[in-house]
């Protein structure tokens, strides 16, 4: 008999089980926003909500989830706020956290991006990333290359590194300090070791805008993070799979999947961006109690659910011209080398 071991329980060790708390469920629909337009159509935040509508159906389970788009008078407003204060383990998703209390490390002169750790046998963890793969190990690499890593293909081995130079206990203490209620990780008995633990889809959208707007973190390491979450060799499964790779380059994105005794989770988080690099539309999707446990594939319910979404939600940001436009975010185009 195969035993089954989640993503979940490679990361910590030692660690009890983590109480979610429950909050009351949100209403789909933002309030007061019409579903017709003026010349008769229907307005772009209905189309979403529409499609969200029919893709949670589809898919089954139990979703938690928050979109907010930026409007025609440049205002940011909320498209649905399904369920979307209840506390859920992020899984993945919480990487996103864990990268900005080490950038914010950074940001105080703490830690440098430059800064080198050895990898040794004794950290390295499978279920998902690069760093298993090398079979044997003693390579130094910097915190630029682990961080590069943990948000590009989500390795485990990474979250490890990050532990040894911001120990779980003081990633709680600089998201706290950053205004995040819910959004922890859970330490164990090692202090540079902890699961990944719980967040909100509103406090993730929160990180997300303040991220893209560069009101989180320094400029620049934002703008580090932000092309990591957009490049285009990231996650496609999901929210950016049906999408050209300039279109992919417009989406930061981050998954998480994993499962518990509920069932598979699934889940999609990040941030849009218009033609000229203005931050125009958050999402944070949170589907657990799902099926399909051991298919981590595009063929997944809740991810093609994702997918569908995604196209959406570029296309309906096309129909949204952001009176405000900000400068211009760069990102390095894709160029296969040699047919690479």
């Amino acid at each position: 008999m195969t035993m089954r071991i989640s993503r979940r329980a490679a990361i910590g060790f030692g660690a009890a089980a983590v109480t979610v708390a429950a909050t009351p469920s949100g209403a789909v629909a933002a309030p007061g926003d019409g579903t017709i337009t003026a010349d008769g159509g229907m307005s772009p935040r209905e189309v979403i909500r529409r499609m969200y509508r029919r893709q949670k159906a589809r898919a089954g389970g139990v979703w938690r989830s928050h979109v907010a788009m930026v409007d025609e008078s440049g205002a940011l407003r909320t498209v649905l706020a399904d369920d979307a204060d209840r506390v859920t383990h992020g899984y993945s998703v919480q990487k996103l956290a864990v990268a900005v209390a080490v950038m914010d490390k950074i940001d105080r002169g703490e830690l440098r991006l430059d800064q080198r750790l050895d990898l040794t046998a004794d950290i390295i963890l499978g279920g998902s990333g690069i760093y298993f793969l090398q079979t044997v190990w003693g390579d130094e690499v910097t915190v630029a290359n682990f961080l590069t890593a943990m948000l590009l293909v989500s390795d485990n081995t990474a979250v490890r590194m990050c532990g040894r130079v911001v120990p779980a206990l003081e990633i709680n203490e600089i998201l706290a300090a950053k205004g995040f209620t819910h959004t922890r990780v859970e330490p164990v008995a090692n202090p540079n070791r902890f699961f990944l633990g719980v967040t909100t889809p509103r406090e993730t959208h929160d990180l997300l805008w303040r991220l893209a707007n560069k009101t989180l973190l320094s400029a620049r390491s934002s703008d580090f993070l932000l092309g990591i979450l957009r490049w285009i060799n990231g996650y496609h499964d999901g929210i950016r799979r049906d999408m050209s790779s300039a279109e992919r380059s417009r989406v930061a994105t981050k998954y998480g999947a994993d499962f518990d005794s509920s069932g598979a989770a699934r889940h999609e988080v990040g941030i849009m961006f218009d033609a000229t690099g203005a931050p125009t539309l958050t999402y944070a999707f949170f589907a657990d109690s799902l099926g399909d446990l051991d298919n981590y594939g595009g063929t997944h319910p809740a991810v093609c659910a994702h997918a569908a979404l995604g196209r959406t939600m570029f296309d309906t940001i096309a129909r949204t011209t952001n009176p405000a436009p900000r400068a211009r975010h760069s990102v390095q185009r894709f160029r296969p080398v040699n047919g690479g």
